[in-house]
């Protein structure tokens, strides 16, 4: 068995001395896991970090081995933002949950280009928005997605306002009032109206996280590393404006 691919560094674990287990997203062959030999080495220690584009040989005697992984560089995004803690919180996020969440060896291409993108855009402004815009498309990707097009009641788009948990179809603002305390609330930006801000993310984060935990985790708690995004958004929203000067 022996195939190349591009892949994302979802994770790396020490095994032995110099090795380690890396577990990559590639295009064509999903969530996959291959020994990197050398790995830990001075020369080759930063390859496998979360976040970094690699290329890939996958080589294994039959298909259901661990097999052996000789990777290279193509593109070190995790060095990128050593400097700003909330980005690197966001990238850690991404890679636990595509992880967490997609199954082992099944290929998901548009969950890779999608991943790849927002990590490409990671220096603009509006990669939190976007990330949450990558959740919603893992969803979908893995048969839950969102029905936020239209009125779950009214059948109506105007004025779209939650998302009831249990369906994950939308509910206008008119229909859904009288239950907003048991409804989530809608992000405008996730549907072409507004361009997001720090209220509207952790909105976001909370709609994409129930359905994930719900479908794509079976009830399991989100990663540790997508809690903390999470967290870190909250805290900065909270605090209070710097004084006028």
């Amino acid at each position: 068995m022996d195939w190349t691919d591009q892949g994302i560094v979802l994770s790396a674990r020490a095994h032995g001395e110099n090795s380690a287990i890396a577990v990559l997203l590639t295009r064509e062959h999903g969530r996959h896991a291959g020994l990197a030999r050398g790995a830990r080495s001075p020369r080759k220690s930063g390859v496998l970090q979360p976040g970094n584009l690699v290329a890939a040989q996958w080589r294994a005697r039959i298909a259901e081995h661990l097999g052996q992984y000789l990777v290279e560089p193509l593109h070190s995004h995790a060095g990128l933002w050593l400097d700003d803690p909330l980005r690197l919180a966001a990238l850690s996020a991404a890679c636990a949950v595509a992880e967490a969440a997609l199954p082992e060896r099944e290929p998901h291409p548009a969950v890779f280009d999608g991943l790849r993108a927002w990590l490409d855009g990671l220096p603009g402004p509006f990669w939190a928005e976007a990330y949450v815009g990558w959740e919603l498309g893992l969803l979908g990707e893995l048969g839950f997605g969102l029905e936020l097009d239209r009125c779950a009641v009214s059948g109506s788009n105007d004025f779209l306002a939650y998302v009831s948990p249990r369906t994950g179809r939308a509910v206008s603002q008119a229909a859904g009032e009288p239950f907003h305390d048991r409804l989530l609330p809608l992000p405008g930006f996730l549907i072409g109206q507004g361009g997001g801000g720090p209220a509207e993310i952790i909105d976001g984060l909370a709609l994409t996280g129930h359905f994930l935990e719900r479908h794509a985790f079976a009830g399991a708690p989100l990663p540790a590393a997508r809690l903390r995004l999470a967290e870190r958004l909250a805290t900065i929203r909270a605090a209070p404006p710097p004084p006028i000067p």
